[in-house]
């Protein structure tokens, strides 16, 4: 199976996908990145497994940066040195998963995580 040749995003280009698209993604040193803050170590690793799962299904690897109560998800097509749209994709899916708010958009099927600092996952972008 031949590569496709993937077009490549300039900056300017990117900072207007970004602010229209993906709000609380930004660009910085070639890589499009989103920090997402947990409440603690069990959830960051949860966050860490999803974003695993998704990139791995999607076979296109973001780089992470991991620590007790955040990770950092850092995106870039290697093959095609730049942000194509490959890398937007996969920002959307991993925004979706990651950011999904079961209590908020279930109409009552889920509860979501109780509100009490035991049960803290997430912090929302809200």
């Amino acid at each position: 199976m031949a590569a496709k040749e993937e077009s490549v995003y300039s900056e300017a280009e990117i900072e207007q996908k970004l602010r229209q698209e993906l709000p609380h993604w930004y660009y910085e040193k070639g890589w499009i990145r989103r920090k997402y803050r947990t409440s603690g170590w069990k959830a960051t690793l949860m966050v860490v497994n999803a974003v695993g799962h998704l990139a791995e299904a999607a076979w296109h690897h973001p780089d992470l940066t991991v620590s007790y109560a955040f990770v950092i998800v850092k995106l870039v097509t290697h093959s095609a040195k730049g942000i194509t749209d490959k890398d937007f994709a996969l920002a959307r899916k991993i925004e979706e998963l990651i950011q999904w708010d079961a209590a908020a958009e279930s109409r009552g099927l889920f509860a979501g995580t109780p509100d009490d600092p035991r049960f803290k996952y997430i912090k929302y972008d809200k």
